[in-house]
């Protein structure tokens, strides 16, 4: 059977050596940590998406620096786009109906928040920023 998947775009911010997450409200992913990041719509490239999402979740603007990778743990997921990004505008503002909070994590913290994350691939996109730092 051939397995359709969407694409996801996300970015690794980093402010004062600790990094933004949020806290997913979705009933699949209930309270779990996520980079901000949402599905690529079509007609919008992987770029367009994580700055929007950014914007939509975090209320930061940003602009992107370099991309990170592309992560995808099995086939029926969807491959994520992380990217780092820099802040260059906005605040801390999140959609109260689809983000339950978010806060900034030092990477000590989040490597000890291993299964409170959405993904392994959160961890390992934010290590490559901290071992850039």
């Amino acid at each position: 059977s051939v397995v359709t998947v969407f694409i996801v775009a996300g970015v690794v911010l980093r402010k004062d050596g600790k990094y933004l997450l949020v806290q997913e409200k979705q009933p699949k992913a209930y309270g779990l940590w996520n980079l901000p990041a949402g599905r690529v719509n079509v007609g919008d490239t992987i770029e367009q998406t994580a700055i929007k999402e950014a914007k939509e979740e975090s209320g930061y603007d940003v602009k992107l620096l370099r991309k990170l990778g592309v992560y995808q743990d099995i086939v029926t997921e969807p491959p994520k786009h992380a990217f780092e990004a820099e802040i260059i505008g906005g605040e801390l503002n999140f959609p109260k109906n689809e983000i339950l909070d978010a806060r900034w994590f030092s990477f000590e913290e989040i490597k000890n928040m291993e299964k409170q994350l959405r993904g392994i691939w959160v961890l390992e996109a934010i290590s490559l920023v901290e071992n850039a730092a």
